[in-house]
């Protein structure tokens, strides 16, 4: 397999949700969806210290509902919520007047979710940080919170050089076309001096065990005791 997939995508069906729930037709579609893109990129560049790994958008008839997953709710809310209200106001107006509603959900755990780690590792890139140095650190500290394994990969001018690579590294179990694998993908990008390095993160927090078949026969059909049979052949 080539593996080029988005991770997201790919278990949508499964075990991954969508991150914009809303229902729309015709020229009404259209409009929907460029305001989406217009509130997520409001909120990156607002909320860009703050440790945002998601953000959902639920509509319903006139109003908007925006859940934000962070790791640090306070810099989000502010004083006395001063900080939520002009993210309503400022929602609102990208949105047409639209009641809005903001909705914050904390991360428990920073060091495991993939696009928090992608956003760390490109912060220390921007500080010039060896990627080397930047990349093991992220992934020893993930697996010591846990992780069953996570691969970081860094693609561009790394270390100032003339010709663009991609380095990346591995550690545990990331079974990328396993559908029952919880797999957390992440994606981000380091603005340096000499160019756009692009960081993917993929981690796999643990495996989900199949459920067992519960009720009625086993599959294969279930086995006589070998006892019924000496007794059969003796009754002839």
């Amino acid at each position: 397999m080539g593996q080029k997939i988005n991770p997201i995508s790919f278990r949508l069906a499964v075990s991954k949700d969508w991150r914009s729930k809303w229902y729309a037709t015709g020229t009404d579609y259209t409009d929907k969806l460029h305001e989406d893109l217009k509130i997520r990129k409001y909120l990156k560049k607002r909320l860009h210290m703050s440790g945002v790994a998601k953000v959902v958008i639920e509509r319903a008839w006139n109003s908007v509902r925006v859940t934000l997953h962070t790791a640090r709710p306070g810099l989000v809310i502010g004083r006395k919520g001063s900080e939520i209200e002009k993210l309503t106001n400022d929602i609102s107006a990208l949105c047409g007047g639209s009641q809005v509603k903001i909705d914050i959900i904390e991360i428990r755990k920073p060091e495991l979710d993939a696009q928090l780690v992608c956003e760390n590792v490109a912060i220390q890139l921007e500080r010039r940080i060896a990627f080397r140095r930047a990349m093991k650190r992220a992934v020893q500290t993930a697996m010591e919170f846990g992780a069953e394994g996570i691969r970081i990969r860094c693609a561009g001018r790394l270390g100032g050089a003339d010709i663009a690579r991609a380095e990346w590294y591995r550690e545990g179990k990331v079974p990328l076309q396993t559908l029952r694998v919880p797999i957390d993908y992440g994606f981000a990008e380091a603005s340096t001096v000499y160019g756009i390095i692009g960081i993917k993160c993929w981690i796999n927090k643990k495996e989900e065990k199949p459920q067992q078949q519960q009720g009625g026969r086993p599959r294969g059909g279930q086995r006589r005791d070998r006892g019924d049979r000496n007794d059969r052949n003796n009754n002839r």
